[in-house]
C-alpha cells in the first residue's frame, strides 16, 4: 500500500479510477461478479493468466465442481483447490516446476496468483450445482474457504529444527490494488510473500524460517476480522513478525507508528471507508500502536540498494483540538489519529490491527514487529502507458527482484537484532 496515498496525488488518483461497468443481472441459483472479478476480462489479466499457465486453474475447478455430489464434498474441493494454487504459486516464484513457454512471465510474479484466484471466485459465484441445493450462505463460505487457503492463511507450518533452534518469522503481503488506473499493476509484497514463504533465512544468529500469508485490499475483510484471525494463532509461536506493503517511489520505511483511522481512499471493489478503523471491544482501543521492530538496525545495515528510513511522522488532532496536525516525531499525549506513518489506507490499517493484536496479546515487551513499506515497483521508462504498455518489461522484473532481495536483507537484519 502506500505509505500516504498523497504521495503520489489522491486527485490524480482518484481521476484514474474509472468506473467499472454495471455488472450484469446473474441468473437465477446464482450470483454476479465482484468489481473485481469483472476486471478478469480485459487484456492484461487474460494475458498475464495465459503467459504464466495459470488459466487452467478456474476451468479445473469449474469441472470439478460440476462432479460434485453434495455441499461437504464441494467443501473439501476448494479447500483443496485453493491450498494448491497457492503452493503452485509458492512453487514457481521460488524457481520449482517447468519454467514454460519462452513468453512466459518471470517466475517472481504475483499477479497469476491473484487474477487466478479471481477467476476460481468467479466460478463458484456462478456455479448453480444440479446435484444438490446451495444456499447463498454456503456460497458464502466457499468463496471463503477458497480465500484463505489460497492466501496461505491456513498453511502456516513451522518444522522442528532439531537440536538446532530455529527462529520462527511470521511476514504478511497484499493484493495488486488500484487496478482501475493501471490493470497491469503487481504488488511487491504480494510477491515478496510468494518469494520467502517456507524458506530459510541465514542470520549470524542461526536459521530464521518464514512463513508468509497475503491479504485482499478490501476494507470488508479487515472489518470482518481478517487479519486477526489469520494471526492470531501464530503470533505468540513466532520471534519476529512483519506486514509488508508498497509505500512511496525509490525508499524503504520502517513505520515507528500506526493510527486508527480509515481516510476513505477506494479499495479494490471501488468502495470507500472514512472511520475509526473497526474492532472488537473498541472501549479499549488505542489511537496509536508502535513498532516493535529494530527500526535503527535495519536503517543502518545495507540491505539493498534502496535507502531504509526510520518514519516517525503521523498525523493527529491534538488534544482539544479540531483540524489535523502533521507531526513529524509522531503523536502528542492525547490526541487522535488521522494518518499513521504508513496513511490511512489498508497498509496503515493492518500495522495497526497486528500491532494491537500483539499488544492484546501481551506480547508487546517480547515481540518484535511492526509495518515495513516497500519502494512502489515501477514499470521501465518506456512502458509506464497502460493503454498501450507491455504486461512486464526486464526494469520491472529488475526493481521486483531488488525489492524482495532487499526485504529478505531487513528480515535477516531484524531477526539478528
Amino acid at each position: 500500500m502506500l505509505s500516504r496515498i498523497g504521495a503520489l496525488g489522491v486527485a490524480a488518483l482518484l481521476a484514474g479510477l474509472a468506473a467499472p461497468a454495471p455488472a450484469s443481472a446473474a441468473p437465477a441459483g446464482r450470483s454476479a461478479p465482484t468489481v473485481e472479478e469483472a476486471r478478469l476480462d480485459r487484456a492484461a489479466p487474460q494475458e498475464i493468466l495465459r503467459r504464466s499457465g495459470f488459466d487452467s486453474q478456474a476451468p479445473e475447478l469449474a469441472r470439478a465442481l460440476g462432479r460434485s455430489p453434495s455441499y461437504e464434498a464441494a467443501r473439501r474441493l476448494v479447500g483443496r483447490e485453493g491450498r494448491s494454487l497457492w503452493r503452485r504459486a509458492v512453487e514457481r516464484a521460488q524457481g520449482h516446476g517447468p519454467a514454460g513457454a519462452a513468453s512466459a512471465l518471470s517466475r517472481d510474479d504475483d499477479r497469476p496468483l491473484y487474477w487466478a484466484r479471481l477467476a476460481m471466485t468467479r466460478e463458484l459465484r456462478q456455479w448453480a450445482p444440479t446435484r444438490f441445493p446451495l444456499t447463498e450462505a454456503q456460497r458464502g463460505r466457499l468463496i471463503g474457504a477458497l480465500e484463505r487457503s489460497s492466501r496461505g492463511q491456513d498453511s502456516v507450518a513451522y518444522r522442528s529444527g532439531g537440536h538446532q533452534h530455529v527462529k520462527r518469522i511470521l511476514v504478511t503481503g497484499f493484493d495488486p490494488f488500484t487496478l482501475d488506473r493501471d490493470v497491469r499493476i503487481s504488488n511487491p509484497s504480494g510477491a515478496t510473500a510468494l518469494a520467502l514463504d517456507g524458506t530459510t533465512i541465514r542470520t549470524p544468529e542461526g536459521p530464521a524460517r518464514v512463513e508468509a500469508v497475503v491479504f485482499p485490499v478490501r476494507w470488508q475483510d479487515f472489518a470482518d476480522g481478517a487479519v486477526e484471525r489469520a494471526l492470531r494463532p501464530h503470533l505468540p509461536r513466532v520471534d519476529l513478525f512483519t506486514t509488508i506493503s508498497q509505500g512511496r517511489v525509490g525508499r524503504f520505511d520502517i513505520e515507528r507508528t500506526n493510527g486508527a483511522w480509515r481516510g476513505g481512499f477506494p479499495d479494490n471493489e471501488n468502495v470507500s471507508r472514512t472511520e475509526t478503523v473497526p474492532v472488537s471491544d473498541p472501549a479499549s482501543q488505542p489511537q496509536w500502536t508502535s513498532t516493535t521492530l529494530p527500526y535503527k538496525a535495519i536503517k543502518d545495515a545495507r540491505t539493498g540498494r534502496f535507502p531504509v528510513y526510520d518514519n516517525t511522522s503521523v498525523t493527529e488532532i491534538p488534544a482539544g483540538g479540531t483540524d489535523p496536525v502533521v507531526r513529524p516525531d509522531g503523536p502528542t499525549e492525547g490526541s487522535t489519529a488521522r494518518a499513521g506513518g504508513g496513511g490511512d489506507y489498508l497498509s496503515n490499517e493492518i500495522g495497526y490491527r497486528a500491532t494491537l493484536l500483539r499488544d492484546r496479546l501481551g506480547l508487546h515487551d517480547r515481540l518484535p514487529g511492526g509495518h515495513v513499506h516497500t519502494p512502489v515497483l515501477q514499470f521501465g521508462a518506456g512502458n509506464t502507458d497502460p493503454a498501450t504498455g507491455d504486461v512486464t518489461d526486464p526494469e520491472f522484473v529488475r526493481n521486483r527482484l531488488d525489492i524482495i532481495a532487499q526485504v529478505r536483507g531487513i528480515l535477516r537484519v531484524a531477526a539478528s537484532s
